[in-house]
């Protein structure tokens, strides 16, 4: 079975984008953090990090205490605003080409349908909400373990 594909950089984004949330505090979390707990190359989350620095989703601090930090609150970044700065479009199919009456049939209620939940998911989900979500299965793999 195929499967859609989201890029290395989408996917790795998103998920260094969650641990700067998650383990910045407040404050700013390093790149080398980052790469390590997430066992990602720094070289690559350097070029992420650039394209998330100029769409305004990061900011970047120089110096020894330095790293990156969100540019606005957790809840006002949605994983959408994330994803087609790395992405570009999200949507499953190419819309250009000639239309026929199957191509119009499936991109109706196909494709659409599809695009339509997926940016439903990406737009409802911000970077608070999966924080939240984390948080709590911490506390349900801790409550577990009791």
């Amino acid at each position: 079975m195929r499967k859609m594909k989201i890029s290395t950089k989408g996917r790795y984004g998103l998920r260094a984008m969650i641990d700067l949330a998650v383990n910045s505090n407040g404050g700013c979390a390093s790149l080398a953090g980052i790469s390590e707990r997430q066992d990602l190359s720094l070289n690559y989350l350097e070029s992420i990090f650039s394209y998330l620095k100029r769409a305004g989703l990061v900011i970047g601090i120089a110096g020894a205490q330095g790293g990156y930090m969100l540019a606005k609150p957790a809840d006002e970044i949605t994983l959408y605003e994330i994803m087609t700065v790395l992405e570009g479009d999200m949507s499953v199919y190419d819309k250009f080409g000639p239309t026929t009456k199957i191509r119009s049939f499936l991109n109706k209620n196909v494709w659409d349908v599809i695009d339509k939940n997926v940016n439903e998911v990406l737009t409802g989900t911000t970077m608070a909400d999966v924080i939240k979500n984390i948080e709590n299965n911490r506390l349900s793999e801790d409550c577990s373990a009791l």
